[in-house]
């Protein structure tokens, strides 16, 4: 059974919603999947700043687990997720990410399936530069990037975004269309349907 790793960052939980919608396509395309996010950073005074924030950290804190480097040993392929901030990962992904370095220095990342989802307040607020640039460390990981392409119609509904699904939040929660999750469990069935064929 190939095994999946959706790992992470939702502050008021649009990433939340796609990271789960992957993580069920995945399991449709019969892979074994972890759903995990990334230890939270921010003090507690700026969660308590945004309501919505808060709603969601006290939601998921004993819903989901949290990551750890050996989620990403474990996984045949894997799908890292963050809202975007000025254009690139959230610092707390970007924490996650730098303690990988023992698993990429040996290799243990390399030859795996990965994929690469975010969320921005607006439609042109950095979706696509946060996950190329994702790919930007899937390339020095040695990973076989999974972008879901122009490979499905329902891509076009969800937005036509070819690096990866995104989502425009307008700043507010549960925004996450019914189009996006489509394409979400479209691109996590991708990744396990890619996956399996590398580790076959």
């Amino acid at each position: 059974m190939t095994k999946i790793a959706v790992i992470y960052y939702s502050s008021t939980g649009n990433v939340h919603q796609l990271a789960s919608a992957i993580a069920e396509g995945a399991e449709e395309a019969g892979a074994e999947v972890r759903l995990r996010r990334v230890p939270e950073l921010a003090p507690q005074e700026a969660i308590d700043s945004n309501p919505l924030w808060r709603a969601h950290v006290d939601a998921t804190a004993n819903e989901v687990q949290e990551a750890s480097p050996a989620d990403m040993e474990w996984a045949d392929g894997y799908a890292l997720g963050s809202p975007t901030r000025f254009g690139t990962p959230a610092a707390q992904m970007k924490q996650f990410i730098d303690t990988l370095g023992g698993l990429w220095f040996t290799g243990k990342l390399a030859n795996k399936g990965a994929t690469a989802f975010t969320s921005a307040q607006n439609t042109h607020g950095g979706n696509e530069t946060t996950i190329l640039t994702f790919f930007n460390i899937f390339s020095h990981f040695g990973a076989v990037i999974v972008p879901p392409g122009y490979t499905d119609p329902l891509l076009f509904e969800a937005g036509g975004n070819p690096y990866g699904v995104s989502n425009a939040s307008g700043g507010k929660s549960a925004t996450v269309t019914d189009a996006e999750l489509a394409a979400a469990r479209y691109q996590g069935r991708r990744l396990a349907e890619v996956t399996a064929k590398l580790v076959g």
